[in-house]
């Protein structure tokens, strides 16, 4: 395949994120408003870009290819940076008191942050910037005086940090259909789980942090196969057959509603975390930051 010398089309890249996302060409082109026909030629465009195949194509869907399951995970990474450009962009446009500096894990940001934000956002005008990384990463942003407020999923408070429980999220075991998990009649042991080798998010991560600290509580860490730092990526893996997962239920909710992942219980793992609104210790929020705390109903 000839590499053409030209860059990646942004809008070519969300449509491959949302293949990832649907696990077809078809649901893909209804989210961006396209036809199968145009969405399947940009992708084409894509690889020849790249000089990569992506997908296997079948009449059932998509498939990434191991390659597309690398480009995904990078592509969201640029993506991510073009929503921090857009709002940084916006917030230089404002007043800087009217500026709300947020720092959020991924599962924090791509599945809770939107329905906290709406309703501020609607009474309330204001430039909004969010920076996407993992809970220690969040940690260290508060460090360099980059962030206002920020949300972790990690089963202890980052040092120097203060700050409440906002939700209560459960991680559950997932695997793709045709795995032999997916036949179980009866729920995984914790041996089973430490004995497996798993696809995994990075060292960091709040979700890797659960999982190890539950396995702790029997003497055992997880195997880990492959790591991602993008749920998507992990997601489309363990679809594809690269092994078991351990992810927010938040995140993998479509998946199990139409059966591109099975869950699988292991009622012996503690796999319930508390994710938490953190700011600095012994500093007042700013108004912006009060107010959308204000409107974040704490779990029970």
């Amino acid at each position: 395949m000839t590499v053409a010398q030209s860059r990646p089309d942004i809008a070519a890249l969300e449509l491959l994120v949302s293949v990832a996302h649907t696990g077809s060409i078809r649901q893909a082109a209804m989210r961006h408003h396209i036809s199968q026909p145009a969405a399947s030629v940009r992708i084409r465009e894509l690889e020849r870009v790249l000089g990569l195949r992506l997908l296997e194509r079948a009449t059932t869907g998509a498939r990434l290819t191991s390659d597309g399951l690398a480009i995904v995970g990078w592509a969201e990474q640029v993506l991510s940076a073009m929503r921090m450009l857009n709002s940084g962009a916006q917030a230089l446009r404002l007043d800087q008191n009217s500026q709300l500096r947020l720092a959020a894990s991924l599962t924090v940001a791509e599945y809770l942050l939107p329905g906290w934000l709406a309703p501020l956002y609607a009474s309330i005008p204001a430039a909004v910037s969010l920076r996407m990384a993992n809970s220690d990463e969040v940690a260290e942003l508060f460090v360099r005086d980059e962030v206002d407020l920020g949300f972790v999923e990690g089963p202890s408070l980052p040092s120097g940090l203060q700050g409440r429980s906002v939700y209560r999220d459960e991680l559950v075991v997932v695997v793709a259909p045709q795995h032999p998990w997916a036949r179980r009649r009866t729920p995984l042991s914790v041996s089973m789980i430490a004995n497996s080798p798993l696809v995994s998010r990075e060292v960091g991560s709040g979700t890797r942090q659960v999982l190890e600290v539950a396995l702790a509580e029997y003497g055992r860490q997880p195997l880990i196969a492959v790591e991602f730092s993008s749920t998507t990526a992990i997601k489309a893996a363990v679809a594809a057959g690269l092994g078991p997962a351990v992810l927010s239920k938040l995140a993998v909710s479509a998946e199990l509603v139409d059966r591109r992942l099975v869950a699988i219980e292991c009622p012996d793992l503690h796999l319930t975390r508390s994710i938490r609104a953190v700011w600095r210790t012994r500093t007042t929020l700013s108004p912006l930051a009060k107010e959308l705390l204000s409107r974040i109903t704490p779990p029970d």
